[in-house]
């Protein structure tokens, strides 16, 4: 069994005293960057949980569960506010997946304590949320995959959008997820048994998103079955925002010869690939189909309407729940990797019939703007 970290090991490995590990998680500004980095990076390598953490996760019972997910602060161009405020693009699959495990929380008697992390803190983030909540949900890549099987010694941590890793200790964290190989192969699929596209091109997420990597595998498997070219990385790549969708559009207008259809990772990259397609003057699906996945509501809006692959988001929420709160009734259970199956939904963007708008219609250019 692998002996549990102490801070005399970060201090060794950070190669700076057990003081100065003590300052920065105790969030001090006297220390230099570079040494903060070169702690937390310890902290994160060795999954150390400071001894003041640990006994607040030993002392239960609080009534509330814990989500933590990386910042909404970034590249987004749907935003009242500006490029740079939380209130974009990014937030519509975080909204429904909070809303519904806010509502099964209350149904269950808990409360939900949300926190996003920034780059620089995430560590001692989910560290101080989890001293404070009675189960935890976190976002792949939030934090050290090692340091949560940590914290899971003390609460129920589940892992969501994220596969098991290579090394991670069996039978210590959940894992929630959707079909997304499945979802992307159906799409993919649709696009050349239905339409015959040939050349379909896929325009990713981040490079370390387990969702996009899955959602490629889908698509790259529906294309070698059907003997279709397939490219060992993809074609295109964005950041799950309209904005990258806008990016990657550009590389396809760039390009010299241009795909006939693109499945796209997720939803806001499809109406940025839309919008930039359209103000080049090209048509969608005329011109280059376009597919998205997520099914978040906007898509139904636009004009033309956008096919996706729809994921139960709100249900995401509510079973992640449902996980914690068996575990807390029974610790012993084995740990589970749930996915949850989604649905293609067939619209417009790809060549099938236009549907009856539920409520005022949007361009791609207006909807991204």
């Amino acid at each position: 069994m692998r002996a549990t970290p102490t801070v005399y090991d970060v201090a060794e490995r950070a190669s700076v005293s057990t003081a100065t590990v003590s300052r920065v998680l105790s969030g001090s500004d006297r220390v230099l960057p570079a040494t903060r980095d070169r702690v937390l990076a310890a902290v994160a390598e060795l999954g150390y949980v400071p001894s003041g953490a640990a006994k607040d996760l030993a002392a239960r019972r609080t009534g509330v569960l814990g989500l933590c997910f990386p910042d909404l602060v970034g590249d987004q161009d749907i935003a009242s506010g500006g490029p740079d405020t939380p209130t974009g693009d990014a937030t519509y699959w975080y909204d429904e997946v909070i809303r519904g495990m806010e509502r099964a929380a209350r149904r269950s008697g808990y409360a939900v304590l949300i926190a996003a992390s920034h780059a620089s803190d995430d560590i001692n983030l989910v560290l101080t949320v989890a001293g404070r909540c009675d189960g935890l949900v976190v976002l792949a890549h939030t934090a050290p995959a090692r340091m949560l099987e940590h914290i899971a010694t003390r609460i129920p941590v589940l892992l969501l959008a994220a596969r098991r890793e290579a090394g991670e200790t069996r039978n210590v964290l959940d894992h929630l997820t959707v079909a997304n190989e499945a979802g992307a192969y159906e799409v993919t699929a649709h696009l050349a048994d239905r339409h015959g596209y040939r050349d379909i091109a896929f325009a990713a997420g981040p490079a370390d998103s387990p969702d996009s990597g899955s959602r490629f595998d889908g698509f790259r498997k529906a294309l070698t079955e059907r003997g279709l070219p397939a490219a060992q990385q993809p074609d295109y790549r964005g950041d799950f925002t309209t904005a990258g969708g806008r990016r990657a559009a550009a590389a396809i207008l760039a390009s010299p010869a241009r795909p006939r259809a693109v499945v796209c990772a997720n939803d806001q990259t499809a109406i940025g690939v839309m919008a930039a397609l359209a103000s080049a003057g090209l048509r969608v699906p005329e011109d280059i189909a376009v597919t998205g996945f997520d099914g978040i509501g906007l898509g139904q809006h636009l004009r033309p309407s956008l096919t996706t692959v729809a994921q139960p988001m709100r249900g995401l929420g509510e079973a992640a729940v449902r996980l914690l709160t068996a575990r807390m009734a029974d610790p012993a259970l084995p740990s589970r990797a749930v996915e949850l199956p989604v649905a293609l939904m067939l619209r417009a963007s790809c060549g099938c019939p236009e549907q009856p708008a539920p409520g005022p219609m949007l361009t791609p250019a207006t909807a991204s703007q």
